[in-house]
């Protein structure tokens, strides 16, 4: 059975436009790649056309999981979250108490995963840890570097 996942509306329009894009723009590309490769002559030995047919695979198996993955998603409803503990799209302002730096990260489903805009999945440990905790508890979570204390500062929406 597909893993369900949970996503923003704007996280599947996303999706959903970035299928349209392969589906649309880039598949026909590549058709045409294959067509003019064709055009060429004896396909046995022609490495343009053993590329194109390598990129329409890869394209395809794209397709597939994007596919799989808007079948999949169950959107949020942002009205009826939470801030009293920690879950899937609260912003998390979280202190370490160890060198005393406060980060902030919204907790969202791998899809929707960002780093660079401060969106964390709530499959990383970080989140899997702060996960059902409140504001002020002080949580260890287990990093690459190490185990890490942070303190709950804040939770919003």
């Amino acid at each position: 059975m597909a893993k369900v996942t949970y996503i923003t509306e704007e996280g599947l329009k996303k999706l959903r436009a970035d299928l349209e894009h392969l589906m649309t723009i880039e598949r026909p590309a590549i058709s045409k790649q294959i067509g003019e490769a064709i055009e060429k002559g004896d396909i046995s030995e022609n490495a343009e056309y053993d590329a194109a047919k390598d990129a329409q695979g890869m394209l395809e198996a794209k397709i597939a999981v994007l596919r799989g993955q808007i079948a999949n998603a169950r959107i949020i409803d942002e009205s009826k979250i939470d801030t009293s503990k920690v879950q899937i799209l609260n912003k998390v302002t979280i202190k370490n108490r160890k060198n005393n730096a406060v980060m902030k990260y919204t907790i969202v489903g791998e899809q929707e995963a960002n780093l660079k805009e401060g969106k964390i999945s709530i499959d990383t440990p970080i989140a899997k840890g702060l996960l059902g905790k409140k504001v002020g508890d002080v949580v260890d979570i287990k990093v690459p570097s190490g185990v890490i204390p942070f303190e709950i500062i804040e939770i919003s929406l």
